[in-house]
């Protein structure tokens, strides 16, 4: 099979997509650049799914240029193009009837979402580190852009600025390690990693963790992600956690395994990670009432799972228990899929609630279920994945990891045994209260009554935007119900074996028990139906200020974390009489005290400040010659310390 065609044909119509707009901010021509991102999408589909049935490896090179123009494909890169492709694709479709709910700016939108797509693509698809470097910037700044589109408003503005920090705070690791391993190799191609001595490539691995980390969402570097979502267009939201993220796990994936020797201590701190990630991303979830923020949390949580299965995979490895390895890392690539796939779908039907309520406050919303049914259940199904219920993909990717969890009787040190055990105990702590948030979220946003004028009146959202989420949710279910089949068949090809039980067998006798246990119920039951309101308590007539909030759901676990939390509750209470006997009215009020912000990056920002501002006075103060002495004495310094580092 031609793959040069279908590769070359997807970036050349992701190129176009990204440049028609820029002639003129038609909408002919924005539904020309979004069908291009489709069309593009789908071509890397059939490109990257052929390249992995074939195993085969594509590469192209093309010099001339300042480092050699260089796309290595292999299997790893072709699964990491296949995910990105197949949300694009759907994103794209969703984006033809959203594009025009945008207030201005469509032209550029489209533009720019067709060069993020193409930048993530060429960062999966690029063997030199320099122009890895290149297309991650590319990444970005289109990101950045995109994140900015509602640039008027204050908290978009703050959105833009942690997320602009923190990319670039995350280049700075990248460069660092680069500029090591080029000085260590002599070459620009990633596949030139040798021999390197132990101090060397342990420092390697830590600027790459947290420069990849910090991408990817990794608490404590994960600041940026719950403010860059909620500023985001949906389908851009659904790019960033469903791909971008991605893309960064695609990064250590990659180095990991071009490294000489991986150390059991690099497992240790990702699996340390990895598990703090998981557990917090979820605590602070649930007390969020933004819909976006919160799937914004969820995010940090799944990359917390994502890196617990590669942090297993390098622990069991070291011991040379390469089976339980294989399961623990075919369990982070599966999930690594399953996320994209399923908080793609939830990103795109919240954008879709959105649209239709004028709102992210959950608590505005409600009754949903009966004006937006399509979006109700593609929402619900997407919860029920990420809530690790069966039988969808989520739970099969969380079952894998509980499988290689469940191994750790063959580690010989018994306090790594007990680090094992404790962040087992966590992962299913996660899982729990992973259910507990969608419950929440599902039953405020759909349920009961609608709790304002918006939600009463909200409307079904127009089909292009149910039917690209339709076919996440189609995918949710086929990699549930079909994960035997599918690994199976993928043993087989690849030599090795996954222990799953058979979901389609479980679901077909579910669904006949089912059958016919309604069946016999609607035979023996009376044929007379009384219709009338839910029982009230007595009272007679219900009202939305008579429902379950979200705030009231979550209360209790909020209280019992309340030391993570670090919440204050604040209570006024105002009487008609001295005595204080007849209540009047009263105020309260929970507020989460911000302890990454204020002791990790307050404390940062507040140094740079006193420095800048005592070099500020340095410049106006100095005469013209003693500044320009300054400078050179600076560049000299400089110089000297490169020169050192290049020896």
């Amino acid at each position: 099979m031609n793959f040069e065609f279908y590769y070359g044909i997807g970036i050349i119509l992701l190129l176009a997509g990204a440049i028609v707009p820029l002639i003129s901010d038609k909408r002919l021509l924005r539904g020309l650049s979004i069908l291009l991102n489709i069309a593009g999408s789908l071509a890397l589909i059939i490109f990257s799914a052929a390249l992995l049935y074939s195993k085969q490896q594509f590469f192209w090179q093309l010099d001339g240029f300042i480092a050699p123009l260089s796309i290595a494909i292999d299997p790893l890169a072709a699964f990491f193009i296949i995910i990105t492709s197949i949300i694009s694709f759907c994103a794209g479709i969703y984006s033809l009837s959203y594009a025009e709910h945008l207030e201005s700016r469509k032209g550029l939108f489209a533009s720019l979402a067709s060069l993020f797509v193409l930048s993530m693509v060429l960062v999966v698809s690029t063997s030199s580190l320099l122009l890895f470097l290149f297309f991650w910037e590319l990444m970005s700044v289109a990101s950045f852009l995109l994140v900015m589109s509602d640039y008027k408003k204050p908290e978009t503005q703050k959105a833009g600025t942690f997320y602009f920090i923190m990319t670039q705070f995350s280049t700075v690791f990248l460069i660092t390690a680069f500029i090591l391993i080029y000085q260590h190799t002599g070459s620009l191609e990633i596949s030139e990693l040798k021999e390197m001595p132990l101090s060397l490539a342990n420092i390697i691995f830590v600027l790459l963790f947290i420069g990849f980390g910090t991408k990817a969402g990794m608490i404590p570097f994960h600041k940026w992600l719950p403010y860059a979502h909620p500023a985001s267009p949906s389908p851009i939201s659904a790019l960033m956690s469903g791909v971008m993220i991605k893309v960064a796990i695609y990064g250590i994936l990659r180095f990991l395994f071009i490294f000489p020797e991986q150390q059991l201590w690099w497992g240790i701190i990702i699996l340390a990670f990895g598990t703090i990630s998981a557990f917090l991303g979820v605590i602070y979830a649930l007390k969020e009432h933004d819909l976006k923020r919160l799937l914004a949390y969820h995010s940090i949580e799944n990359i917390g799972i994502i890196l617990m299965g590669i942090g297993l995979y390098i622990i069991f490895g070291a011991f040379e228990l390469g089976s339980i390895a294989i399961l623990s890392l075919a369990a982070a690539l599966f999930h690594t899929l399953n996320h994209a796939l399923f908080k793609s779908l939830l990103f795109l039907s919240a954008g879709s609630v959105v649209y239709a309520t004028h709102t992210k406050n959950i608590e505005e919303m409600g009754g949903l279920i009966k004006k937006m049914p399509y979006t109700a259940m593609l929402f619900l199904i997407g919860a029920v994945s990420i809530s690790a219920l069966p039988p969808f993909n989520g739970f099969v990717s969380e079952l894998m990891l509980f499988q290689a969890f469940f191994q750790l009787g063959s580690i010989p040190f018994p306090l790594l045994k007990g680090f094992l055990l404790l962040s087992l105990s966590l992962l299913a702590l996660t899982s729990a209260l992973a259910a507990a948030c969608f419950v929440k979220a599902f039953g405020t946003v759909f349920l009961a009554l609608p709790r304002s004028k918006e939600s009463e009146h909200a409307a079904e959202v127009p089909k292009t935007m149910i039917f690209g989420p339709a076919i996440l949710a189609l995918l949710c279910a086929v990699l549930g119900i079909f994960s035997y089949q599918i690994f199976k068949f993928i043993g087989r090809s690849m030599g090795f074996s996954i222990p799953l039980p058979n979901i389609l067998g479980i679901t077909i006798v579910i669904v006949l028990m089912s059958t016919a246990a309604i069946s016999i119920v609607s035979l023996a039951s009376e044929k007379k139906k009384r219709v009338s309101e839910t029982w009230g308590c007595g009272i007679y007539s219900q009202n939305s200020r008579m429902e379950y909030t979200a705030s009231g759901f979550s209360e209790p676990i909020v209280t019992i974390f309340a030391p993570i939390y670090r919440t204050k509750k604040l209570n006024r209470r105002e009487y008609f009489d001295s005595s204080n006997a007849i209540f009047k009215e009263g105020y309260a009020k929970i507020q989460m005290f911000q302890i990454f912000e204020e002791y990790i990056y307050m404390p940062i920002v507040r140094v740079i400040a006193k420095a800048s501002a005592k070099l500020y006075k340095i410049q106006n103060r100095v005469e013209l010659d003693s500044y320009i002495f300054y400078c050179f004495i600076a560049i000299v310094a400089l110089l000297a310390i490169i020169g050192m580092v290049t020896l």
